[in-house]
């Protein structure tokens, strides 16, 4: 990949994408993890005004740490990039003594999980509308049509997506290239939704280069009984998580009305 161009057609795609819907910028919810340091980092380098919000939920330190790191770091290489901190732990807890618990724990977990990510897309849009910006998605390629590994309106809630179009690996190659934090390039990827320290490997069950390699087998025309061992199951964990999101990646299904029942 060509790193540095990749990086000059994102900034002006950014750039034309803003100009045309007639707005002054982003917002970008910054996490600590790479896909939103590097979504971070490209928005501020349009020249724009960016906004990076900061939103813990009984957030792990080590991600609180990264996040503020990198964010500072931002705003000393780019003049045009503010921030603010919105601590949403006190609406999370308030949300949760108002709805029914009454489920299986896991069941239980995803859900409040899913609320966090949503909780967050309500903050970004909040100050999206007030300054007048975008809000940026933080998703790649795997992420956002492979396993479909994110929220519905909540991480997915976005305006535009910047980095969609690049695999986890591509991603970290931006990273190296930006000069993100030594910190952020070499942490575990994490969607920070539960409150602790856990990897996405560690929820999904296979690493993102393993997954990379199974969403390009499926593009090869590869199907499991190509596959054994390790492969074969890295094979059933990507189909599986594939299928079960395609509600999340297809277009909302709209019953069509036949023109005779209109008229």
């Amino acid at each position: 990949m060509k790193t540095k161009m990749v990086i000059t057609h994102i900034v002006e795609w950014l750039k034309n994408y803003a100009k045309n819907a007639n707005v002054n910028g982003f917002v970008v919810g910054v996490s600590g993890g790479v896909d939103s340091a590097v979504t971070s980092t490209l928005c501020a380098m349009t020249g724009m005004e960016v906004m990076c919000l900061e939103m813990p939920i009984h957030q792990a330190e080590s991600h609180v740490s990264r996040a503020q790191e990198h964010i500072e770091q931002l705003k000393k290489r780019f003049p045009n990039v503010n921030s603010t901190r919105v601590d949403l732990t006190p609406v999370f807890d308030s949300f949760k003594t108002e709805i029914n618990l009454e489920s299986n724990s896991s069941t239980v977990d995803m859900a409040l999980a899913n609320s966090r990510a949503r909780l967050r897309m309500t903050t970004l849009y909040y100050y999206a509308g007030l300054l007048g910006k975008l809000v940026a998605g933080t998703g790649n390629k795997v992420e956002d049509f492979g396993v479909g590994f994110y929220t519905k309106y909540g991480d997915g809630g976005v305006d535009l997506s910047p980095i969609a179009d690049l695999l986890k690996s591509e991603v970290y190659d931006l990273g190296r290239a930006l000069e993100l934090p030594q910190s952020i390039l070499t942490a575990a990827p994490s969607d920070g939704l539960f409150g602790d320290a856990r990897s996405d490997e560690d929820q999904i069950g296979a690493s993102y280069p393993e997954l990379e390699w199974a969403m390009k087998a499926v593009e090869n025309g590869k199907t499991v009984n190509d596959f054994e061992s390790r492969e074969r199951t890295v094979f059933e964990i990507y189909s599986r998580y594939n299928t079960a999101n395609k509600h999340k990646m297809n277009p909302i299904p709209v019953c069509e009305i036949p023109e005779n029942l209109k008229h």
